[in-house]
């Protein structure tokens, strides 16, 4: 991932994955939420939200975001196409994350002029990617496919990869992957309850952003941080 994010306030924050220690990974169904649900998470603390492109509303959702929650630095998941990849920067994205990559979806997103995080889950796609001049992936699913013991044993011989973690973390294990050497930061949903979506709790979705901002703050008091 070597393209800059617009406007990063910080050098640190050329990277998506120093801008908070979650990513929330968003479900939009009804573009109608998008804003108010950015603006419930950017006030909670976590600015970088991944809209996944599992929806039909997903492109206006992060269309909407990218107008109207200017503090918030939305990104589209879940690509699997070069076309996505396009319609994703057209609609205001400003990072992309994909659960796997093959070249010609890799060749499409490092043409896309913004960050991305391609996502793997074995040593030999870490490899693979390394060999490609990518240096930050999306590890998933993360606790299937190993969980913090096999990034742990990776850090050793790959050091120079970083990842992203993103599948079956919540708030009670999300604190063993920050812990890590190799780990910029996680993606979860624990912050974004069906319920409280349902009902507009947007508060709730705040107070639950917060505490999940908070573990970046708790990682950054341990020794050797």
């Amino acid at each position: 991932m070597t393209s800059p994010l617009p406007s990063a306030p910080r050098a640190r924050d050329a990277s998506v994955l120093d801008l908070a220690p979650v990513v929330p990974v968003v479900v939009v169904e009804d573009a109608a939420t998008a804003v108010p649900l950015a603006r419930a998470l950017v006030a909670g603390g976590l600015r970088a939200i991944e809209v996944t492109l599992r929806t039909p509303a997903a492109l206006d959702a992060i269309r909407a975001i990218s107008g109207a929650v200017p503090d918030a630095v939305v990104g589209a998941g879940t690509l699997l196409t070069p076309a996505q990849v396009t319609e994703s920067v057209a609609a205001g994205a400003r990072f992309l994350v994909s659960p796997g990559w093959t070249d010609v979806l890799l060749t499409a997103m490092r043409a896309s002029g913004v960050p991305y995080l391609p996502g793997v889950s074995t040593a030999s796609e870490v490899v693979a990617l390394l060999e490609r001049g990518v240096r930050e992936m999306k590890f998933f699913p993360a606790e299937a496919a190993g969980g913090t013991a096999y990034l742990r044993s990776l850090s050793g011989p790959l050091p120079q990869a970083r990842f992203c973690p993103t599948g079956g973390i919540g708030p009670g294990n999300a604190p063993d992957y920050l812990a890590l050497p190799n780990v910029g930061c996680v993606g979860g949903t624990w912050m974004l309850p069906d319920d409280a979506i349902a009902a507009g709790d947007w508060a709730r979705v705040e107070r639950l952003a917060r505490a999940a901002a908070a573990l970046g703050a708790a990682r950054d008091r341990q020794p050797g941080a």
